[in-house]
């Protein structure tokens, strides 16, 4: 492992790099907290892609433009609003966090650190990451493209999803931000270093801005991980019953997508219904094999409480998973015509 004694330099070397390339995206524009925190929550496991081009990023901040206006939304808009983005639960804490900051702090988010790591949702990362870029407070923050820098520049292999790896990621990320002349770009540098240059393949060493900073020889080997995600395979079957009233529909309740609708879920059959439809998706670590079936002639659960027949006209407004989403529009659409 290296040492790195002249972080001051460093710091300066990238600011100067970053002011002159750093890319352009809204949240970069504003110091406004909120606008700041929602696009720290949308870009938790999201692309950048995803959230700028596909235009979530402008929608919520049009329709819920601050803590006030979120707060004072039903959970069912917010995550209609999220729909498509996956992880609900990000939405849920979104929502919880508006409602506590209108009723404790009267709508304006705390610049004290430790009260915003109070608030729903938000770990060390996302603290800091609001702290530094809306009120430039000397904060860190290390996420993937973050710890992959620094896990070269120091050339350190203790695997950064260890408890040392993060405590020594943590301690490098707070002796930087310290050397830097401002956090929020100090920061927002480091993170667009591993984006454009320090990659997890094929990295860009020979052009890199800082790489006489840098002590790896061999960056294609760091960082190093212990443990390895692996992808469970699952099988959902659900049915597709229709009526002239409406589809029925199953609201969810577990803890990932509660509050969210679906098709009905099927117990185990020894002979399943006939098959309208199949396929497949991923959510973190499970890669679904979905299959819709016709309602069978006799139900083989009674509809609950969860259960409900939703009218045509209310199922676009509805909050629902992106795979449910594409299912029904295709079987409506079907049945529709048929």
């Amino acid at each position: 492992m290296s040492s790195f004694k002249n972080s001051s330099a460093f710091a300066a070397a990238l600011a100067r790099w970053f002011k002159v390339n750093g890319r352009d995206y809204p949240w970069r524009r504003t110091t406004d907290p909120y606008a700041i925190l929602v696009s720290e929550i949308m870009l938790q496991q999201t692309q950048i892609t995803t959230v700028l081009d596909r235009g979530y990023y402008s929608r919520w901040m049009e329709k819920f433009p601050d803590f006030a206006t979120l707060g004072a939304t039903s959970e069912r808009e917010v995550l209609k609003a999220w729909e498509g983005l996956g992880y609900y639960r990000r939405a849920r804490f979104l929502h919880q966090l508006a409602q506590t900051v209108v009723a404790d702090h009267g709508g304006i988010l705390p610049r004290d650190i430790a009260a915003i790591r109070q608030l729903p949702g938000i770990g060390d990362y996302t603290a800091g990451a609001v702290a530094s870029f809306a009120f430039d407070d000397q904060q860190p923050v290390v996420d993937g493209n973050i710890a992959r820098v620094l896990s070269r520049i120091f050339d350190d292999a203790t695997p950064v999803d260890t408890t040392e790896g993060k405590k020594l990621l943590w301690q490098r990320a707070t002796t930087l931000v310290n050397a830097s002349a401002s956090a929020r770009i100090h920061n927002s540098a480091l993170m667009e270093l591993g984006q454009t240059f320090c990659k997890p393949a094929a990295p860009r060493c020979t052009i890199c801005p800082v790489k006489k900073f840098c002590a790896t020889t061999d960056p294609a080997s760091l960082p190093v991980k212990t443990k390895r995600a692996q992808i469970t395979e699952v099988i959902e079957h659900v049915y597709f019953l229709q009526t002239s009233n409406g589809v029925l529909l199953e609201q969810e309740t577990g803890s990932r997508r509660t509050g969210l609708w679906k098709l009905p879920a099927l117990p185990e059959m020894k002979r399943f219904p006939k098959t309208l439809h199949t396929s497949t998706y991923t959510i973190t670590r499970y890669r679904v094999m979905l299959h819709v079936h016709a309602a069978p002639p006799r139900l083989p659960i009674l509809p609950s409480l969860h259960h409900s027949i939703i009218p045509h006209s209310d199922l676009t407004p509805l909050p629902m998973s992106s795979p449910y989403r594409r299912v029904l529009e295709t079987l409506v659409n079907v049945s529709n015509h048929q």
